[in-house]
């Protein structure tokens, strides 16, 4: 891979390494879904209204948007600056009637503010999600997570994507279990369907992976290997699903991937952020005793070494995971031709510095003598970093 494609293909990784490693809990095969969710909105609203419009006032003068009568058919979120009232007027001059929409508003200085309208498609199942929704928000992340899920596949793009978004916010831990219950049916047939946006792949396949049995098994398998299907961002969890089916194929598939050279970089950044699932969440995927399992993924890790584009992450997670029985084969990579840029140098430093083994605290003074100003730089940068949730087993030499 030449230099250019390797910067760039860096880029994109930091981002996908900052979203999977993100200190709030969240989802680990979601794309990151950006403001509240719908019951969120409900709680910052003052007021939700749902209604149509009529009476429609163009302004003269061509510059003011008009005005219009909002005619309240229902209350959701109530309120007494709109209590008894049928109609407001709003400052928007919609012009069909048979157009619902849901209203939002705020109270500022003392007035009412429609910060946000959802105009309802025919046939609209936004009343009803967001009604059952509002329903349970005080209940608890699975139980509302189970009626999120029979919406994921809504016609309705704004119900669909509010219901994605619950799962994006929510951990893995969340929705774990009420997966086992789930329709395998219908979610092998979303993820056939070829409407199915490609980001949803690895959040359906996480879910297919617990209720789901071999032939779904084949289903991942297939689409791991699809050049199309292959080129998401959900394919760490394509291949996260598959060995929760079949472990022993899908554990041996991913350490396979990770290290091949020949395959394309986000193919095997998606294996890395597999065995990144495996330790943080599912160890017992691999194996039940946990200080096996974890020595068998650390194992898988350590082959990315040998793969120049991907040893920086291997050793970033190496460190993060408090690895440091690897100390002298990292630290002997150290200014290696094959290994000899920046951004392994820094990684190994990084590693070094909060890596124990005299072998490390050795090599951090050589490089102190050499650039006191790089080591300073990169220890406080280390120092700002939250600390790894997940405690790890480690092993010394």
């Amino acid at each position: 891979m030449n230099t250019l494609n390797r910067y760039t293909w860096f880029i994109v990784a930091v981002v996908l390494f900052v979203a999977v490693n993100r200190t709030q809990a969240f989802c680990p095969f979601c794309e990151t879904e950006k403001g509240p969710t719908l019951t969120g909105e409900f709680e910052q609203a003052h007021i939700i209204l749902y209604g149509h419009f009529e009476n429609p006032r163009f302004a003269k003068n061509g510059i003011d948007p008009g005005e219009s009568d909002f005619v309240i058919e229902e209350v959701i979120k109530p309120h007494d600056m709109v209590k008894g009232k049928k109609i407001l007027t709003l400052p928007k001059p919609f012009i069909d009637p048979k157009v619902k929409f849901i209203v939002f508003f705020e109270i500022y200085e003392g007035k009412l503010d429609p910060y946000k309208g959802v105009q309802l498609t025919k046939d609209s199942e936004m009343r009803q999600y967001l009604t059952g929704a509002v329903k349970l928000k005080d209940k608890k992340q699975p139980e509302r997570l189970r009626y999120a899920f029979d919406f994921l596949n809504s016609p309705e793009i704004e119900v669909a994507l509010d219901a994605y978004r619950e799962f994006a916010k929510a951990d893995y831990g969340d929705y774990k279990e009420i997966a086992k219950k789930l329709p395998a049916d219908k979610i092998a047939g979303w993820l056939k369907d070829p409407k199915t946006p490609s980001f949803r792949y690895g959040l359906y396949a996480s879910l297919l992976g617990h209720c789901g049995g071999a032939k779904d098994a084949e289903l991942l398998l297939s689409m791991i290997q699809d050049p199309e299907k292959r080129q998401g961002s959900g394919l760490h969890g394509l291949m996260a699903a598959y060995t929760m089916l079949d472990t022993a194929k899908g554990w041996n598939m991913v350490k396979s991937l990770v290290r091949d050279a020949e395959q394309p970089f986000l193919v095997r950044f998606a294996g890395l952020q597999s065995m990144r699932f495996f330790w943080e969440s599912r160890p017992d995927l691999i194996a039940k005793d946990d200080t096996s399992a974890r020595a068998e993924i650390v194992k898988g890790l350590a082959g990315v070494l040998e793969v120049a584009d991907m040893a920086d992450f291997a050793i970033e997670d190496l460190r993060r995971w408090k690895r440091w029985e690897f100390c002298d084969q990292i630290i002997g990579m150290y200014g290696q031709k094959t290994y000899n840029t920046p951004i392994i140098r820094k990684s190994i430093l990084r590693y070094a510095i909060q890596c124990p083994n005299k072998r490390a605290v050795e090599f951090v003074a050589e490089q102190r003598k050499r650039d006191a100003e790089w080591v300073t730089d990169t220890r406080e940068l280390l120092d700002l970093e939250t600390p790894a949730a997940v405690t790890s087993t480690t092993g010394k030499k």
